[in-house]
């Protein structure tokens, strides 16, 4: 009887080699012509502009959408194990997911109450 992560094993070898392989492979048979342009910021054919003294500043509302993603990503990914195993956690499991949708639900007050939702 093998053991039944060997070809669990093998295959995250065989992904290893690949991976390194192609790494290796574009160094030794890629094209080594550097100029201006290709160590150039890319910038969609725009001319960077130049920034202000202080690096500028970012609209809060950016974090505002990267918190709402993550919080709701978070969210999910608690719910689907609670989901499945609904009727063995029964009253216990029911209690503990109201009261985490219940602190889930203060950063989504205070984003809705900064205006994140509003896309004007």
């Amino acid at each position: 009887m093998t053991n039944p992560y060997v070809p669990l094993l093998v295959l995250m070898g065989i992904a290893m080699v690949l991976a390194l392989g192609g790494v290796a492979a574009s160094a030794v048979i890629g094209p080594k012509r550097y100029n201006r342009a290709k160590l150039d910021a890319y910038e969609c054919g725009i001319e960077p502009t130049p920034h202000a003294l202080g690096g500028g500043r970012f609209p809060v509302k950016y974090y505002l959408v990267a918190m709402t993603f993550i919080i709701f990503d978070i969210e999910v990914v608690f719910l689907y194990p609670w989901a499945v195993d609904f009727a063995y956690l029964a009253t216990f499991g029911l209690v503990a997911m109201l009261a985490f949708l219940l602190l889930i639900t203060v950063p989504f007050v205070y984003e809705w109450r900064r205006g994140g939702f509003e896309w004007v």
